[in-house]
């Protein structure tokens, strides 16, 4: 069900726990700002998903209350699980849902880098 991203962050949200080592997952890649991981249901032949380790609810509240830091050293992270994957030739996609109308799912920012395959349009 979609959420409003305007609510305070939720700490027993799904990627939480995963930060916290509550709930498992396939590691691709970690530092002081990102997680990455394996999505549990893949859309792609590769959809990895990269979280912020701050408590942020969506795009919008990351870019509003991110530090500088936190903002470069996320959208890096993001940059380098993407050429890990091998995915800058031939290309991929990144998918960010923010809110009710963006089908935003779990109240953490998180990013979906698809790829692997022709993806086709992104919106029909």
């Amino acid at each position: 069900m979609p959420i409003d991203p305007t609510l305070p962050y939720d700490a027993n949200n799904i990627f939480a726990k995963i930060l916290r080592g509550e709930i498992p997952s396939n590691k691709v890649y970690e530092d002081e700002w990102a997680y990455a991981f394996e999505d549990i249901n893949p859309q792609a032949e590769v959809h990895t998903l990269v979280i912020p380790k701050g408590e942020y609810v969506s795009w919008d509240d990351f870019s509003t209350k991110a530090s500088d830091a936190e903002i470069g050293g996320f959208v890096r992270a993001v940059g380098t699980v993407a050429r890990a994957k091998g995915l800058v030739e031939p290309g991929y996609r990144l998918l960010a849902n923010i809110g009710v109308h963006g089908g935003q799912e779990v109240p953490h920012l998180h990013v979906h880098i698809f790829g692997g395959q022709p993806l086709g349009r992104m919106i029909a």
